[in-house]
């Protein structure tokens, strides 16, 4: 390691581990939304299209609030924008019981907005914080880690959440959809909510306590930089639509699969034994993390990234074109391929943008918006097909359009040193 990776690396430990915490903390947050899914599906009686709405609200919060998100990091700096994040979550939490109170669905989905608006502003300020917090050859080792105790998250919400959401009133052996079930029902999701947003409070209060030590290790703000300029940058372009086809892809998946794995075309199990299943998908994606944290330090990212999202369409096609365990088995397995893209894609797109990078940023986090509409249309495929397997269409064809991105980046040079990553880059 030279003379400046070692001033680079000196004194970012500690900032970096207070940081990584966050991506746990939105990790948690977003599964959540799979069990959410098939609690309002029963407790308000909708189809899969209405109740892939709570998806839609969560992810619809990243088109309206990234690019602003990429202004008020400039302004504010980022440990504020952190704290300010966390603040805003904690509204939405508190706002969740309000809307049960009223057996109000939409009031949900309002809640589910704000709380990821500050998802958002997270994400905007977090990844390309962890991005510069050490060595620059280090950037994708680290952002990958980073995303492990995402995956961490991610894997422990949809078990806990089942547990919760999917277990007692309208969910019990027998029980019929009643005014006493659903007042059951909509008071576990009660519980859900206000539990998170009182961990949201815990996790704000000790990102305050160390806001000095993040300060100190955090790269200069470069002021107030319109995110528009990000347009300007093909390659910012390039990476926020494979953003979009990604989470689109892997939110689809998510959320269908706890009814898929319910269903009698699968394996036909419990709706909560389902739900709590659904973190094997998400467990994957945090196993894939840490070992391809690893991998990244040895092999080129796009070369990776190609590989990982050729295998998670061929699961895809398993699914299918099969059935049984087989096809359950098969979508679970996608997470593990999962794992790596959406740091990697964030990283190679830092790397071969010319755009500030608050500004490539808020662009690349703007695409998470594919999370809020690629479900909406595997919702509508699986209603008219009568099948829930028919909505992996949608993440086929991602994936097939995350592939050519991939070959695009491997075979390109990276052009801002400053984020330029892995060995063999």
């Amino acid at each position: 390691m030279s003379t400046t990776d070692i001033k680079s690396v000196k004194g970012t430990g500690p900032a970096f581990a207070y940081v990584t915490t966050l991506f746990f903390a939105w990790g948690f947050a977003t599964s959540l939304i799979d069990p959410l899914i098939a609690a309002v599906k029963r407790v308000f009686e909708l189809n899969n299209a209405e109740a892939f709405l709570t998806a839609s609200a969560w992810f619809i919060a990243y088109g309206v609030a990234s690019l602003p998100a990429a202004s008020i990091l400039g302004k504010l700096g980022y440990s504020r924008s952190i704290i300010g994040a966390l603040v805003v979550m904690v509204i939405g939490c508190l706002i969740v019981p309000v809307a049960t109170m009223a057996d109000w669905y939409p009031g949900i989905l309002v809640a589910l907005f704000v709380i990821a608006s500050g998802v958002t502003l997270l994400q905007v300020a977090a990844n390309p914080l962890v991005a510069e917090l050490g060595s620059k050859k280090g950037s994708h080792f680290r952002l990958n880690l980073s995303q492990a105790f995402n995956s961490l998250g991610t894997t422990i919400g949809p078990y806990l959440g089942s547990h919760v959401l999917l277990t007692g009133g309208v969910f019990a052996a027998g029980a019929v959809v009643t005014a006493a079930t659903r007042t059951q029902s909509l008071r576990s999701i009660d519980l859900a909510f206000i539990g998170m947003g009182a961990f949201f409070a815990v996790v704000a209060f000790f990102i305050f306590t160390a806001r000095k030590k993040i300060n100190a290790a955090a790269p200069a703000t470069t002021g107030s930089v319109s995110p528009l300029k990000a347009l300007g940058s093909p390659w910012a372009v390039l990476g926020a639509l494979a953003i979009f086809f990604y989470v689109g892809s892997e939110v689809a998946i998510g959320g269908i699969l706890t009814n898929l794995l319910h269903s009698p075309e699968t394996i036909n199990a419990p709706i909560e034994t389902a739900g709590k299943m659904v973190a094997f998908y998400w467990g994957g994606a945090m196993v894939g993390r840490f070992l391809g944290s690893v991998i990244l330090r040895f092999i080129p990212a796009g070369v990776v990234l190609a590989v990982a999202t050729v295998i998670a369409g061929l699961l895809c096609l398993v699914v299918l074109q099969t059935g049984g365990t087989t096809a359950a088995y098969a979508a679970l397995s996608i997470g593990l391929f999962n794992s790596i893209m959406f740091p990697t894609i964030f990283t190679l797109t830092l790397e071969r943008s010319t755009a500030p990078v608050s500004a490539t940023s808020g662009l690349l986090v703007f695409g998470i918006i594919g999370g809020a509409l690629l479900p909406l249309l595997a919702a509508h495929l699986a209603d008219g097909a009568g099948s829930f397997a028919s909505a992996f269409w949608v993440p086929l064809g991602g994936y097939a359009l995350l592939t050519l991105f991939a070959i695009a980046a491997a075979r390109s040079k990276p052009r801002n040193t400053d984020v330029a990553a892995v060995s063999g880059h």
